[in-house]
């Protein structure tokens, strides 16, 4: 058996978690690999919206079991915060939900440092959800992080404090930072006493017997591509590797056990925070997308930056990883307009640009656009692709035909029944 991999393509907030949903039924074992709080998955089913951050996308179905990797980072308050949203729903956490030993600990004073950092910035701020996720990864390949494995260890609390204590020395050096951390504290052993509560398993060894028992797993990424540390837009990135390589070290999966590779994109393209972002659009169109598409952080509340679909940029994230098939969101969203742009090409002091340029932070880069015929007909009620419109199937067409993957699904609204299948 092959681990098949879903991930985002562009900046984040693509809608990976409710194609996770959409997916589980086919799947035994749904597992995060990356990231921590900083995600946002929303999932709508049944009238119902739900928000999840660390747990993975896959806990409303029943008969599958669902990880979190080595690779996410797991702030204790917020993990327990999740749990408690989830109680309502009579959700057997001790039979669905394990958590990896090797899992790193979000401790309380690395979301002061997170602050206190970002602060300390100015305008050259990166745009941290000031959730810990850096200052936390930053300790992990400083190799004095705490995880989950060591809150069993009889030394937890000395381990703990000596890793206090040096953050205490750190935000010494930021004047007027002024913080409460006993009270920050008390809620964090709540949370760790909920953790110790859950199966904690050796995630490596859980998930490649289950290769060899014939389960099928889909390892469920978190943020986007563009975002990725090595080949995102750095600086202006997050904390760990999001694309599929992400997927072995942050589940211990082998190169050679990579299955399928679901790309996940908006019919046109979102950014959270600072960055360069080659198609935004700064006027009453970029506004009207944000409007119609309600695109506002599930994590931060702060409101997106919108812009036209980006092929260069795409292309670089397909090639990056692997992807053998896309999904296209939120195409009910660009319903409201007449014409829609698709950006091909950059250009760059006056060369057209095909590649995503290193440099994309520093330059001017001007979008070439194509323009297209918009099918400006309500998409929400739609049952099956083959009623969809002339146009949409164009648009769809156009940018399988470019990106050279076939596209197998369209959503068009945010409930889980809301999807086309190709």
């Amino acid at each position: 058996m092959k681990v098949d991999v879903l991930l985002g393509l562009q900046w984040g907030d693509e809608g990976k978690g409710k194609i996770v949903d959409v997916f589980t039924p086919k799947y035994d074992i749904i597992a995060r690999f990356q990231g921590g709080p900083n995600a946002g998955h929303t999932l709508e089913f049944e009238g119902i919206k739900h928000v999840l951050h660390t747990i993975p996308s896959g806990i409303f179905r029943e008969n599958v079991l669902n990880l979190v990797g080595n690779g996410v980072v797991i702030d204790p308050i917020i993990f327990k915060g999740e749990l408690d949203k989830l109680a309502p729903f009579n959700i057997d956490f001790k039979k669905r939900l394990f958590i990896s030993k090797k899992a790193h600990l979000i401790l309380p004073t690395h979301k002061l440092i997170d602050a206190a950092s970002e602060i300390s910035k100015g305008k050259n701020k990166i745009g941290s959800t000031l959730k810990g996720i850096g200052p936390t990864y930053m300790d992990k390949t400083g190799r004095n992080g705490l995880r989950v494995g060591d809150i069993f260890s009889p030394n937890f609390k000395e381990k703990y404090q000596t890793l206090i204590d040096k953050h205490i020395g750190m935000l010494s050096h930021y004047e007027e930072f002024n913080y409460d951390l006993p009270a920050l504290e008390k809620e964090w052993m709540a949370g760790i006493d909920v953790l110790k509560s859950l199966d904690a398993v050796d995630s490596e060894h859980f998930l490649n017997k289950a290769l060899l028992a014939g389960k099928k797993i889909l390892a469920e990424g978190a943020q986007g591509t563009m975002l990725d540390i090595d080949f995102g837009t750095y600086p202006f990135v997050t904390s760990s590797n999001t694309v599929t390589a992400g997927t072995c070290t942050g589940l211990g999966i082998a190169p050679n056990k990579i299955g399928n590779v679901i790309g996940i994109f908006k019919a046109y393209c979102t950014r959270v925070g600072s960055g360069p972002f080659p198609t935004e659009l700064l006027d009453e169109v970029g506004e009207s997308i944000r409007q119609e598409g309600r695109e506002f952080g599930s994590t931060t509340g702060r409101p997106r930056r919108c812009g036209w679909v980006d092929l260069v940029q795409l292309k670089y994230a397909i090639m990056i990883n692997g992807v053998t098939e896309l999904s296209m969101m939120k195409a009910d969203v660009l319903s409201i307009f007449d014409t829609i742009k698709i950006c091909t090409h950059y250009e760059i002091d006056g060369e057209k640009i095909s590649d995503f340029p290193y440099d994309v932070n520093d330059l001017d880069v001007k979008p070439i656009y194509i323009e297209m015929d918009g099918w400006k007909k309500d998409l929400t009620a739609l049952g099956q692709y083959n009623d969809a419109p002339i146009e949409l199937k164009n648009y769809v067409e156009y940018l399988e035909k470019e990106l050279n993957v076939p596209i197998s699904l369209v959503s068009v609204g945010p409930d889980r029944k809301q999807t086309l299948l190709k």
